[in-house]
């Protein structure tokens, strides 16, 4: 794996894996570590499920979020998002 590829790990983030799991597992993961995220957070997610690239693009575009970065390593994708806090309409 490529140790560049998921970001700067010295920055705090919540972590979601959902590896291993098939639509719409990730996605909905995703969303409720948005929900709890505080304001300012980044969230994580780590899947391997091919329609992740295009449903969380979606999912975060639908929330007035903002994807901060999205990377693949072999079958592993990643995705960070800036969560907006509890406190929004996530």
């Amino acid at each position: 794996m490529n140790p560049g590829l998921w970001g700067d790990m010295s920055s705090p983030e919540i972590l979601v894996d959902a590896r291993g799991h098939r639509c719409p597992v990730p996605t909905l993961r995703l969303r409720r570590a948005l929900e709890q995220a505080p304001a300012g957070a980044r969230v994580r997610l780590l899947a391997d499920d091919p329609l992740a690239r295009i449903d969380v693009p979606h999912l975060v575009a639908s929330l007035g979020l903002v994807l901060v970065e999205q990377a693949q390593d072999g079958e592993a994708l990643s995705f960070l998002v800036a969560a907006s806090g509890a406190d929004s309409s996530v």
